[in-house]
């Protein structure tokens, strides 16, 4: 498959980093948002180990709304992490361990201008350079990573919107970005062994809020 084709964030990504150039020394940024009481949980369920994540409805309410229902429809169940790039992002949620693309719904609005920053931790949709392209895809920053946020309003600058962070399982996280990788089905910075997301359900208030509809 074609880079320019899928909806990952390596094209618009490395055209980012080539605009920005090397970041510049910052000090430590803050939390990109404060766990609220409230928020929407999920529990991702790898084959490496499980992730815990803290959604931020209200700081990305049409992302968290369209990320839960493909959680609702267990479209994650059998899908994989694709994509690893050591001290930058895991991205998954698109493609089965045979590399087969999943079929998604339509692409949804691109939330990056909610103040949150692409920090270590965080969960960011994936898109092609079409800046409404998010479907399925999400990715987990493995560092501060300020040119992936909201500089301007073109494509390139547009940014990724972040949407939850990882509260429990960033052990799991590292575990899966020191997997060694290769090329696949036309892709680079595919892991060997595939990372299989087992299942993605709610916890907590949110899977009770489930059981009451």
């Amino acid at each position: 498959m074609k880079l320019s084709k899928s909806i990952v964030v390596l094209a618009a990504a490395a055209f980012a980093f080539s605009l920005a150039g090397p970041l510049a020394a910052q000090e430590k940024a803050p939390a990109a948002a404060p766990e609220k009481a409230g928020n929407p949980m999920v529990l991702m369920k790898t084959n490496v180990g499980d992730i815990t994540i803290e959604l931020y409805a209200k700081e990305a309410p049409v992302t968290v709304k369209n990320f839960l229902n493909y959680v609702d429809k267990k479209f994650y169940e059998g899908t994989t992490f694709h994509r690893i790039v050591p001290n930058f992002v895991i991205q998954g949620g698109g493609f089965d361990k045979d590399m087969m693309k999943k079929t998604t719904l339509p692409g949804i609005k691109n939330e990056a201008t909610n103040g949150l920053k692409n920090l270590k931790g965080t969960l960011s949709m994936a898109r092609t350079s079409d800046i409404n392209s998010a479907t399925s895809q999400f990715f987990v920053n493995l560092k501060d990573n300020a040119a992936l946020d909201h500089r301007s309003a073109t494509s390139a600058e547009y940014g990724y919107a972040v949407f939850g962070k990882v509260v429990e399982g960033m052990d799991v996280v590292a575990k899966i970005a020191a997997m060694k990788t290769g090329e696949k089905a036309g892709m680079k910075d595919v892991p060997v062994k595939p990372v299989i997301i087992e299942s993605v359900t709610r916890v907590g208030a949110a899977a009770d809020e489930m059981k009451a509809k």
